[in-house]
């Protein structure tokens, strides 16, 4: 079956602070649109909302002050939040979140953020993807899947992409053994990531720099949202990776 997604960007939503309704600010922009003459988006089930991670991190007070001069302050909180050195080269290091996710400076970010502020990742980006859900089915009454996605560099490739960190109502992993390709041969190891790649799809809309931290993929397969998903199910084990 051919498939068609749309991919719209939400603008609209306001500069986001420590405690803030982010929830609430994600419904407004999406069901009122923006002041500058988009027309909403709006909400509809089976919608998914890829939601940038630096929104989700400062409604979380998930920011921590530093010295605005120095473009090492932030170097003590990447031991904090790491639960192993992977690399270390000059000033840049790879590591090990306690998430369980492999990036560059355990994902703590200085972008587009106050000259003295650091953002660390969510405590739980699942839980704050379920926060999210949940109160958009509550207060919106529909029934989204919810995709927390930040941007991430990739072992041998250059470039940058955005990846799920944390997900819910979707099923991380398309699990494709068993069936068969287009000329009849089984597929022994395909497995497809699905939410990772609705992550890279919804950064093409939002940009890097134009300050859409929300889009709306719409018509998504329905075979794709599941309860219970956790983006750890992505994290590979230990025991099944070759490069450990």
């Amino acid at each position: 079956m051919l498939r068609r997604l749309e991919i719209l960007p939400v603008p609209g939503l306001p500069e986001v602070g420590p405690g803030d309704d982010l929830a609430g600010q994600i419904i407004t922009a999406c069901l009122e649109g923006a002041a500058d003459g988009f027309d909403p988006v709006g909400l509809a089930d089976e919608d998914v909302l890829v939601v940038s991670q630096k929104v989700v991190s400062k409604a979380e007070s998930r920011q921590v002050i530093v010295d605005p001069d120095d473009p090492l302050a932030h170097k003590p909180l990447v031991l904090q939040e790491s639960a192993r050195v992977v690399r270390r080269r000059g000033d840049l290091i790879i590591s090990e979140t306690k998430h369980g996710f492999v990036c560059a400076n355990a994902g703590i970010d200085r972008s587009n953020v106050a000259p003295d502020v650091a953002l660390l990742l969510p405590e739980d980006s699942d839980r704050s993807a379920r926060r999210l859900r949940d109160a958009i089915k509550h207060r919106a009454n529909a029934t989204v899947g919810v995709i927390v996605a930040d941007t991430f560099g990739r072992p041998w490739r250059r470039g940058l992409t955005d990846i799920a960190i944390g997900c819910a109502g979707l099923v991380p992993v398309l699990d494709l053994r068993g069936t068969d390709d287009a000329v009849g041969r089984e597929l022994h190891v395909t497995e497809v990531c699905i939410v990772d790649e609705l992550a890279g799809a919804a950064e093409l809309v939002r940009g890097k720099s134009d300050g859409i931290a929300v889009a709306v993929i719409r018509g998504v397969d329905p075979a794709w949202f599941g309860e219970g998903s956790v983006v750890g199910d992505i994290v590979r084990h230990p025991t099944e990776d070759l490069f450990r």
